[in-house]
């Protein structure tokens, strides 16, 4: 069941208030679930059940994502704000340095919440910002294609291809190495979230200059990257493991930039040991 919290936060345009949907799910150590650019916190149902188990589970629809409104304006869809909102979330959810784990946008975001020490783990699943310029461009270049892609195309259409794993493939190939197991309703679903989603061009513009160079000191790392990622190529892992050299690179075979659908047990596993 989803629900929304607001919160009054500190950032460094001034002050603010933010809201953001999200859904609590399980016992144990709490666990923060950030999603990509686009995406939103369905995105992690696949491994959601199994970390449930062990977990005090919290999927976050990012500002601007999902159910969650953009940024109000005169905050900027960029680090430093989405991190201050993030910490606004945890303390309005009375969450004391829970385990945060993210998955490209989101990785990005967990180093940094992880660098300003407001999590107690971190585990990135093919986190940006380890980019060259070059491979920036390209990645923004496709995530832009796949929203005027997503923007044109009426319903209709999409739920038609969903039908097939074939459709599924031409939606969903990009982010997924396995598109055909992702379940038709989940890819209709997430097609349109990547069209409404209304701080999209405000976070990729952000993003624009973006490089993570800073060592995540104090807290446990894990970085992990799908042998397959079409979107942030897998060497970027290695450029991750060089800025922080103490984190635990491993990588996730047979997987695509959104690892949880493509092997939901894996996945699930490499978040619970990082968040021991």
């Amino acid at each position: 069941m989803s629900a929304t919290v607001t919160c009054q936060v500190t950032t460094p345009r001034g002050p603010g208030t933010v809201t953001m949907s999200y859904a609590r799910v399980g016992r144990g150590e709490p666990l923060l679930l950030l999603h990509g650019i686009g995406h939103h916190r369905q995105a992690w149902d696949p491994v959601v059940d199994i970390l449930a188990t062990e977990r005090e589970v919290i999927a976050v629809d990012l500002p601007g994502f999902g159910a969650s409104p953009a940024l109000p304006e005169g905050l900027d869809h960029d680090l430093p704000t989405m991190t201050a909102a993030l910490g606004g979330l945890c303390e309005a959810l009375q969450l004391d340095r829970p385990h945060v784990a993210g998955n490209s946008l989101g990785g990005l975001l967990a180093l940094e919440m992880g660098r300003a020490r407001l999590v107690r783990s971190v585990t990135a699943l093919s986190p940006a910002g380890f980019w060259t310029q070059a491979e920036r461009r390209y990645a923004f270049t496709v995530l832009a294609a796949m929203r005027g892609i997503a923007e044109r195309m009426p319903p209709r259409v999409v739920e038609g291809l969903a039908r097939s794993a074939v459709g599924r493939s031409v939606l969903t190939s990009t982010i997924y190495a396995r598109p055909g197991r992702r379940a038709p309703e989940a890819v209709v679903a997430e097609t349109r979230a990547l069209a409404e989603a209304t701080g999209f061009a405000r976070t990729l513009r952000a993003g624009g200059f973006v490089r993570f160079t800073e060592d995540v000191r104090g807290v446990p790392v894990t970085v992990a990257w799908g042998a397959r990622d079409r979107l942030l190529i897998p060497r970027q892992g290695v450029r991750a493991k060089q800025i922080v050299p103490r984190a635990r690179l491993v990588r996730l075979p047979g997987c695509g930039h959104v690892p949880m659908n493509d092997d939901p047990a894996l996945v699930a596993r490499v978040l619970l040991d990082g968040s021991r």
